[in-house]
């Protein structure tokens, strides 16, 4: 009877250590979620909730800002074009029709169009620079305004064999821009010599065969720095106008009036020399061509 009772407090022993060992396994074991997970907002805001476990999500740290993704625009980009000012159509089809490539003008046939001609004149006023337009666009604006108003005064007079021949030309304060009226002195000396460009002097006309020939073309701002470049080339070229040789040049009077103009980068001899087909000397003899003032007709 004693071993028996003793065999059952064994069998009762063993059993009692095999159950605390199976719940003590289930406690130490976590079972992993596969439904519901915090839901992820993308893109334009719409939440989307996955279904992967917990476990299966990889969470990535914030990307440095040297890491980020800019996109780039790999078209080529071409500039838009420069947008006119002003329209100076109406001068150009005037000069175009009224003035020869070698410079010589048709004045009877301007005075037939001068209505155009004031026209144009008065449009001029009506759309005075500002600070918002280029120097080229102030450049192609008062050279042209200054020859129309040279090609006006001489109609208002003919007939005459020179612009000399009228009582002071260039004081005459026969058109208005804006609230001013304006000679051409003033649009010469105070405005476009202002502008640092010595160019000018072989833009603009004194209605004189000894000036440089009228072009028959309007300036435009696309266009000036090219036609002031081959009006300055071809105007030191000329040996109607200008007699250059490496040792002696005989010059217009232009270079004498404005020679301050030509001097802004060196001297007289510098700037000639950027142009003349045929190289100067520094210690060239230099002379002065007497000027003639009968009409470019």
């Amino acid at each position: 009877m004693k071993h028996y009772l003793l065999i059952l407090l064994f069998a009762m022993f063993v059993y009692s250590c095999g159950t605390s060992k199976e719940v003590a396994n289930k406690t130490n074991t976590t079972e992993v979620p596969t439904t519901t997970t915090p839901q992820i907002t993308v893109g334009t805001g719409v939440k989307v909730a996955t279904t992967k476990p917990v476990s299966e999500m990889q969470t990535k740290p914030p990307m440095a800002a040297t890491d980020s993704v800019v996109e780039i625009n790999k078209q080529a980009f071409t500039p838009p074009t420069p947008v006119e000012q002003f329209d100076h159509t109406v001068w150009n089809e005037l000069l175009t029709q009224y003035v020869t490539p070698d410079g010589k003008v048709n004045y009877d046939g301007f005075r037939r169009n001068s209505t155009t001609l004031r026209a144009y004149i008065k449009a001029l006023g009506e759309n005075m620079p500002n600070e918002r337009w280029t120097k080229n666009d102030k450049l192609a604006y008062w050279m042209n305004a200054y020859n129309a108003m040279t090609v006006d005064l001489i109609v208002r007079n003919l007939p005459l064999a020179s612009i000399k021949d009228i009582d002071k030309p260039w004081d005459q304060r026969l058109w208005k821009l804006g609230e001013k009226w304006y000679n051409l002195d003033e649009i010469e000396h105070k405005i476009l010599r202002k502008m640092d460009e010595p160019r000018i002097h072989f833009g603009i006309n004194c209605a004189s065969f000894s000036c440089p020939p009228l072009l028959n073309a309007a300036f435009t701002s696309k266009t000036v720095n090219f036609q002031l470049e081959q009006l300055t080339a071809t105007f030191i070229n000329d040996t109607k106008r200008n007699t250059i040789t490496s040792d002696e040049i005989k010059i217009s009077k232009i270079f004498n009036w404005f020679a301050k103009d030509f001097k802004q980068n060196g001297s007289l001899i510098d700037f000639l020399n950027t142009y003349a087909s045929t190289t100067i000397n520094n210690n060239a003899r230099v002379r002065y061509l007497d000027y003639n003032w009968s009409l470019n007709n």
